[in-house]
C-alpha cells in the first residue's frame, strides 16, 4: 500500500509475493479466499491497533503498539499482494467483500479491552501460522515467516493480561469485563477455512483453549462461563457480514484513497 515503506523494513514478511499455488484438492479461488481471510484479518487489525497513535497509557507502549500493526500490515501487504492487487483489496472493495472474523473488527475500547483483543486473537495466529509453517502447502513459506511475529505479539498480550489481571481491582474488573465482551466472537477462529487445507481446526482449538486459560490462571482470570458450558455464539466475518463499527472503521480507512484516485506519495 502506497506510504507503507517502513513496513517492508520492519517485517519478516515483506518482500515481493507471488499468487500461491493450490495445494492438492484445493482450487485457484479457494485458496485466493483464504488469502483474503488471512489478509483482512491482518489488516483490519493492524489499522485497530493504530488507532492508539497519540493515545496509548504509556509511550514505550504507543511504540509497542505501532509496531505490531506495522507487522500486522506487513503480513497483510504480502497476503492481498497474492490475491491481486493490494491497494485496491485494501481501500476500493466495499463492506461485504472484506473477510475478516469479526473479532478483529472490534473497536478498541480502554486498554484491557485492547489487551483482551490481542490475547485472544495472538494465540489463535500463532498456532494457525505454526500449524501452517509445518506443513508443504502454499502458505507454508509465508507462515514460517510471520511465525516469528506472531510470537512476539502473543507474549506481549501474555505479559498485558498477567499484569493487568493481576494488578488492582480496577484493572481485574476491566479484563473481565473486556474478556467476557469478546469471547462471543472467539468460535469464528475456529471455522474452517476453505483453501487452508491440512488444518485440524478441533486440535487447534483445543491447544488454543489450553494456552488461552493458562495465561488467564496464571493472571488470576478465567475463561468466560459461556465456553466452559459450551454456549458460545460467532460471528460471520468470513462470509462478510460484520458488525457495526466496522462500516466506520472501513470509513476512515479508505476515505484518503478513495478522495484521491491514483495518488501516490
Amino acid at each position: 500500500m502506497s506510504g507503507t515503506d517502513t513496513t517492508t523494513e520492519t517485517s519478516a514478511v515483506t518482500g515481493s509475493a507471488t499468487a500461491p499455488a493450490p495445494a492438492a484438492g484445493a482450487t485457484a479461488a479457494a485458496v485466493r479466499s483464504a488469502t483474503l481471510a488471512l489478509g483482512d484479518d491482518a489488516l483490519i487489525l493492524s489499522h485497530r491497533l493504530g488507532e492508539w497513535a497519540g493515545d496509548a497509557p504509556v509511550l514505550e507502549e504507543e511504540v509497542a503498539l505501532a509496531n505490531i500493526a506495522l507487522d500486522l500490515l506487513g503480513q497483510a501487504r504480502v497476503l492481498l499482494s497474492m490475491a491481486g492487487d493490494e491497494d485496491e483489496l485494501a481501500f476500493l472493495r466495499d463492506e461485504r467483500s472484506f473477510r475478516n472474523l469479526q473479532l478483529v473488527e472490534q473497536p478498541n475500547g480502554d486498554f484491557g479491552h485492547t489487551i483482551a483483543r490481542q490475547l485472544y486473537f495472538s494465540f489463535y495466529q500463532h498456532e494457525l501460522y505454526t500449524e501452517l509453517a509445518s506443513g508443504d502447502g502454499p502458505f507454508a513459506p509465508l507462515a514460517a515467516k510471520a511465525v516469528k511475529e506472531t510470537a512476539y505479539h502473543r507474549d506481549h498480550a501474555e505479559q498485558w493480561t498477567l499484569r493487568l489481571g493481576d494488578g488492582t481491582e480496577e484493572s481485574r474488573a476491566r479484563m473481565l469485563t473486556a474478556l467476557d465482551a469478546l469471547w462471543r466472537y472467539t468460535g469464528e477462529m475456529f471455522r474452517p477455512i476453505e483453501g487452508l487445507d491440512g488444518v485440524n481446526w478441533d486440535a487447534l482449538e483445543q491447544r488454543w483453549l489450553a494456552a488461552v486459560g493458562g495465561v488467564l490462571e496464571r493472571a488470576g482470570l478465567a475463561l468466560p462461563e459461556g465456553r466452559r458450558t459450551g454456549a458460545w455464539a460467532a460471528g460471520a466475518g468470513r462470509e462478510g457480514l460484520h458488525t457495526e463499527s466496522f462500516g466506520r472503521l472501513l470509513a476512515e480507512m479508505q476515505h484518503l484513497h478513495r478522495s484521491h484516485p491514483g495518488a501516490s506519495w
